[in-house]
């Protein structure tokens, strides 16, 4: 898990800023005029947490202005036990947060009713939004469906009965019967079906380097037509990938280059995929570099698709004055390097560094 890349102090960095995007959420509701926030799911990622980020997390919903409601997911289904019917959440939940503990109409505003389609365990054995949709009659005035889960259009397994059902929900869009479906699970910021009034808001923070568009959350106005949707930049951290070809210094300065480049280092965390063949000169730069690269960024790794190859060269050693057996095994290890061996090509890169800091 990526989490395990970031130090301890780093980590606490993560969490922290995980809830001060609650406070950029509830800044940026008064910013646009809206009028109620809604979190699709997955508020909390586990029912056993420490009970200092619940206390923590309530505190920043709390200093929001407008009301905020909130849809237990498949991390945090509302199970006796779970955080939502903690006695500390029940406690300490501010005036202005509201769980949707069922589906039950809530009308947060006249003529807008919200129905909350709450994941009562972590596995549904169907498919709860496409029935609740099938049923609805049409409403006056504006009705929001809040949903969590994976839909069927991108699953590679459609016909599996959890999945939600987007034709039925897009029906009842034509119909009338439905105006807007927010959906939580999907982490990358997500127009789904062809109505437009299908989205997935994404995580608030980037949570891992496959996330396509993470960050954000959506701003959603009703009115005649289509739902007019805007999403707004709330995430400060980022997961980047690169990836580079190598089979020289220059290639090398590239590599160096882009990670200066980088904004905020302290908040991103870099996943390199680095192919092609150095020297044990250029391959020890390389790991020297990487590692002041860690001192800054919040993370740095080799993803497990890199390739990298030692090719030794004469130059490698010159300078180094190696002589007696270190002459001898960096010859033998040399030999076996241009075979392909591997363990010899680590052992030489190893007699390098070794040899560079005696110098």
């Amino acid at each position: 898990m990526w989490r395990e890349q970031l130090s301890e102090e780093a980590q606490a960095r993560f969490g922290s800023a995980r809830i001060d995007g609650i406070r950029r959420i509830g800044q940026l509701a008064l910013e646009v005029g809206a009028q109620f926030v809604v979190v699709a799911g997955d508020v909390f990622e586990s029912n056993h947490l420490d009970r200092s980020v619940i206390r923590r997390s309530l505190d920043a919903m709390g200093e929001a202005q407008v009301p905020i409601y909130l849809l237990p997911g498949n991390h945090d289904p509302l199970q006796p036990g779970g955080v939502f019917n903690s006695k500390l959440f029940r406690e300490e939940s501010p005036e202005n947060v509201h769980v949707l503990r069922d589906t039950g109409p809530v009308h947060p505003l006249p003529g807008v009713e919200l129905v909350g389609v709450p994941w009562l365990s972590k596995r549904p054995a169907h498919d709860p939004v496409g029935d609740l949709c099938a049923a609805l009659q049409p409403v006056g005035g504006w009705r929001i469906v809040v949903a969590h889960g994976a839909v069927d259009v991108a699953s590679p397994a459609p016909d599996n009965p959890e999945l939600i059902r987007v034709g039925i929900a897009e029906q009842a869009i034509r119909q009338g019967r439905l105006h807007y479906l927010a959906l939580g699970d999907r982490h990358s910021t997500t127009s789904v079906g062809s109505s437009g009034a299908i989205w997935y808001s994404g995580a608030h923070e980037p949570t891992r380097f496959s996330e396509v568009d993470p960050g954000n959350i959506l701003v959603v106005e009703l009115g005649e037509g289509s739902p007019v949707v805007a999403a707004r930049r709330v995430g400060t951290w980022a997961f980047t990938n690169a990836q580079f070809t190598l089979a020289g210094p220059q290639d090398l300065a590239a590599v160096f280059g882009w990670l200066e480049d980088q904004p905020a280092k302290d908040r991103t965390l870099v996943r390199l995929t680095l192919v092609g063949t150095l020297s044990i000169q250029a391959m020890a730069e390389m790991e020297a570099r990487l590692e002041e690269a860690r001192e800054l960024f919040a993370a740095v790794r080799l993803s497990s698709l890199s390739d990298l190859a030692l090719a030794p060269d004469e130059s490698d050693f010159s300078g180094l004055n190696l002589s007696g057996f270190a002459a001898t095994a960096a010859d033998k290890l040399r030999a076996r390097a241009e075979t392909g061996d591997q363990a010899a090509a680590d052992a030489l890169a190893l007699l390098f560094r070794l040899a560079r800091s005696a110098s």
